[in-house]
């Protein structure tokens, strides 16, 4: 069942698909919407216990509206946004952005861990630490103030970020194991596009899990790293 939000207009408005299993965007919100956050968001959805599967639950919303990647955006001034959150804060602020009918898309995959001799699965943000918002500058702003985003980074070519979403979002529907793939890769040259390394070049190094900036003195053969965000590098090669 579904509750009317009230106070606020429709951000975007779809063209009623006709698919099963999906909800026009008319400005209709869960009536749970404003339940407890850690009331089953971030439970594990299903295990395996002595033989016995427990049915995997319905991610939650991952995009909003659902004809947001349909068509290119025509909706000025709205324009795409990526939103960089702090460690784990992905579906908070998806949920953030649900509550106030701010258009996002945040690529969920499941995900499948075993522990204690138990197998779980459950919906797991596919690019970690990214959360797509289509919105305006007010929209942007009030982002901020969830106090979950660590960044807002700005989008020069928004109609190519909207096709490649919709080629991701096509992926994860074939119900397919996807692996996270980066072009910054081990022993690559490099330079820093903005923040306050930005401009100094060096060699990409990967030391547990984590991506460090290698700067370096030939002459002496030595030199010193920084741990760095991938998405601040831009490839030399």
């Amino acid at each position: 069942m579904w509750a009317v939000a009230t106070g606020r207009r429709p951000a975007l408005e779809c063209q009623p698909s006709g698919q099963k299993g999906t909800v026009p965007f008319l400005g209709l919100l869960p009536k749970n919407l404003g339940q407890s956050p850690h009331k089953n968001w971030d439970s594990p959805q299903s295990a395996h216990l002595e033989g016995v599967d427990v049915p995997l639950l319905p991610a939650e919303t991952s995009i909003y509206p659902e004809c947001l990647l349909d068509e290119p955006p025509m909706a000025p001034p709205r324009r795409w946004f990526v939103l960089y959150t702090k460690a784990r804060q992905e579906k908070a602020v998806a949920r953030d952005l649900l509550a106030h009918q701010v258009p996002f898309y945040l690529p969920l995959v499941k995900k499948t861990t075993v522990a204690h001799g138990r197998r779980r699965s459950s919906f797991a943000p596919l690019f970690g630490g990214y959360v797509f918002l289509y919105g305006n500058e007010e929209e942007r702003v009030r982002s901020l103030t969830t106090n979950r985003i660590s960044r807002v980074l700005p989008v020069a070519d928004p109609n190519q970020l909207a096709y490649d979403l919709r080629q991701i979002r096509q992926l994860i529907a074939a119900d397919v194991p996807l692996t996270v793939e980066s072009r910054i890769g081990p022993g690559q040259r490099v330079r820093v596009r903005q923040g306050v390394f930005a401009g100094i070049e060096g060699v990409v190094l990967k030391r547990r899990g984590e991506t460090r900036l290698l700067v370096s003195v030939d002459f002496l053969q030595q030199g010193a790293s920084v741990e760095i965000d991938d998405f601040l590098l831009d490839s030399l090669a």
